[in-house]
């Protein structure tokens, strides 16, 4: 079985042009000829061309492509698996690649006009964005939502990192009084549960004391914020949580 030309630019996608070129460099000379002299491709020329397209995919030169496909120590097996190794590879950069354009999509939804150099720069690899759409999904219809968003749009580089500055001055202050033994009903921790609710009124929306009870629960029971707040030290989720109540209790009272 043999197909011409045309029929293998049409199965593998590329043009005639090309696949003249391969054959006039070596890369893919057809395994047969009619008796006009026009090329005439076999299963096996269609096998090493499915591989040839594969390299080019992958950004390999085609002088590259040649030694990779014509050293006689290949072993089939090993050819394979270094196709798989560097698809895989691929898969993994690319996966990398959509999730940046996510985040960068996400930030613009929620006003964060940085760039993906400056966003790293300010939050690390906890950019608020990567929660954006179930945050919206939870809240998308409050009046706390929308103020929010609002003033994040109007926060520049240097607005974001004065946030996080103090963000990151609070955790590691509430991670020393965890870390101390101190009672989460005590008033070194009810203080700092009360810096806690007013970071998030000063930055983002007011955050009466019920809402803060709210936030609160979510710490404990979404396993992605305990997570979170667990990496600052062991505990510190569950004894912030009961600090926010207690606070709460102390100025409803």
């Amino acid at each position: 079985m043999s197909y011409s030309v045309g029929q293998v630019a049409g199965f593998a996608g590329v043009t005639v042009r090309t696949l003249h070129h391969y054959d006039e460099i070596g890369l893919l000379a057809p395994g047969g000829r009619t008796h006009a002299g026009h090329r005439r491709y076999t299963d096996a020329d269609l096998d090493r061309l499915q591989r040839i397209l594969f390299y080019r995919e992958l950004g390999f030169p085609l002088d590259e492509v040649a030694v990779l496909l014509d050293d006689p120590d290949a072993d089939p097996r090993a050819h394979l698996r270094r196709q798989h190794a560097l698809l895989t590879a691929r898969i993994d950069k690319l996966r990398r690649m959509a999730e940046a354009v996510e985040h960068a999509m996400e930030a613009r939804r929620m006003g964060i006009d940085l760039t993906p150099e400056e966003r790293f720069e300010v939050f690390g690899d906890n950019a608020p964005e990567q929660y954006a759409e179930e945050a919206e999904a939870r809240w998308g219809g409050t009046a706390q939502w929308a103020e929010s968003q609002r003033r994040a749009a109007g926060y520049g580089k240097e607005d974001w990192k004065r946030l996080q500055a103090e963000a990151d001055d609070w955790q590691k202050r509430y991670a020393r009084l965890v870390a101390a033994g101190e009672p989460a009903t005590g008033e070194a921790a009810r203080a700092l549960a009360e810096e806690h609710r007013q970071h998030i009124g000063r930055w983002f929306y007011d955050c009466p004391y019920p809402m803060h009870r709210c936030l609160a629960e979510m710490y404990v029971a979404d396993e992605r914020f305990t997570a979170f707040y667990d990496a600052q030290h062991p505990g510190f989720a569950a004894h912030l949580h009961e600090a926010i109540l207690a606070n709460a209790d102390r100025q409803t009272s």
